[in-house]
């Protein structure tokens, strides 16, 4: 009877319904391309490794089954355990001096001054660097017999170092390095977490008495909490899965000192070929990478909804 009554009305109440059912019709339209590459060249792969993971294969010739030796062969693998050694302690260094030095660069760049686009450019200069690139000029400026760095040193009467050929300083060298190269992304992010925030809140500290320093520590970094968050999963991300730097100079070396988790994978798939052995690695390496991240996620998650932190 409504209908009848109000047929105009009761017509358009059809038409939101068919018109979302289109959008979404549109919507998969355009990203079902996206999703077949994800699907067959992401998930595919992935499935594809932890079956082989459970194989001998040389990539040559037919696998065979394995079952779970390649595993218990990792844990008696001293390399592997250096390898996870060696991951463990770039990470820890590389992540939080990263993220600290992104947060003050980008505290330093946010100031109106003449120039300051030139000077942020020069930052982020180095995140579109290649990492090849990075690395050959880093192996020049650091080589113990002709780089400018060791020059420099022995005309200031500084002892000279061995930089990425001495096993002591070589995994130093390279957080040192990575870190260069990766301030200039943190630093981009935390530059636009600062401009996001009221002035007003900084202003009306200074003019409580409170310095720039310290309205900065006190009042602009805990409003940035949910991007320190997101930095610090990134960064943990990226470090485990560094390999383009140690690739490209020091090749694990010297004595096994920069041989990291990716690295060592490289090496047992593509140098002696044993494609099971390091489909287990990758496997391990993915679950260790997908349990950090979700206890940061929820860590995070559990720092923002506490009122009182």
């Amino acid at each position: 009877m409504t209908a009848a009554l109000f047929p105009a009305t009761a017509g358009r109440r059809t038409k939101p319904s068919s018109k979302k059912s289109a959008d979404q019709r549109a919507a998969w339209g355009m990203v079902a391309p996206s999703v077949l590459l994800i699907g067959l060249f992401g998930l595919v792969p992935v499935a594809w490794s932890v079956v082989l993971s459970f194989q001998h294969s040389d990539l040559q010739t037919p696998a065979t089954w394995a079952g779970t030796s390649n595993y218990r062969e990792l844990m008696h693998d001293p390399v592997f355990r250096e390898s996870i050694r060696h991951t463990v302690v770039y990470t820890v260094l590389f992540v939080p001096i990263t993220l600290v030095c992104s947060l003050l660069v980008a505290a330093a760049l946010n100031r109106r001054l003449r120039g300051i686009s030139l000077y942020r450019l020069a930052v982020f200069v180095p995140v579109v660097t290649s990492t090849v690139a990075t690395g050959v000029i880093f192996s020049w400026l650091l080589d113990p017999d002709y780089g400018i760095v060791n020059a420099l040193l022995d005309k200031v009467g500084l002892p000279q170092s061995g930089f990425f050929s001495s096993p002591d300083s070589a995994l130093y060298t390279m957080v040192a390095m990575t870190t260069w190269g990766w301030v200039g992304f943190g630093a981009l992010i935390f530059l636009a977490g600062l401009q996001s925030i009221p002035q007003d809140l900084v202003e009306a500290a200074q003019i409580d008495g409170c310095t720039r320093t310290r309205a900065f520590w006190l009042i602009q970094v805990p409003l940035m909490r949910p991007i320190i968050g997101f930095m610090l999963v990134w960064l943990t991300i990226n470090a485990l899965q560094l390999f383009d730097e140690v690739y490209v100079t020091t090749k694990g070396g010297p004595l096994h000192a920069t041989t990291v988790v990716v690295y060592y994978l490289y090496q047992q798939a593509f140098v002696y070929f044993h494609a099971g052995y390091a489909a287990a690695i990758a496997c391990l390496l993915f679950v260790a990478i997908l349990v950090i991240t979700v206890i940061q996620i929820r860590v995070s998650r559990d720092r923002d909804l506490d009122p009182s932190g």
